[in-house]
């Protein structure tokens, strides 16, 4: 493995995320790290109505089930 930040191949195993995909550790500048990460990009419509919502002063929780977007 090679650490994207610093392109040191001095990395080891670190554990796991919670689709059980490794994950990395950089030796050299500290960084954690998983292969292939794959970024769910959530559009800008759907954050407007994430606003909406939150004036609307609905709970996080129940935003976060409607929009199926996890409540960090």
């Amino acid at each position: 493995m090679e650490c994207p930040t610093c392109n040191s191949k001095h990395t080891t195993k670190n554990g796991s995320i919670h689709n059980r995909k490794q994950k990395y550790v950089c030796k050299d500048c500290g960084r954690q790290f998983i292969e292939n990460p794959q970024n769910k990009r959530i559009p800008q419509q759907l954050w407007d109505r994430v606003d909406k919502l939150l004036l609307e002063k609905i709970p996080i929780a129940g935003i976060s089930r409607v929009t199926e977007i996890s409540e960090p």
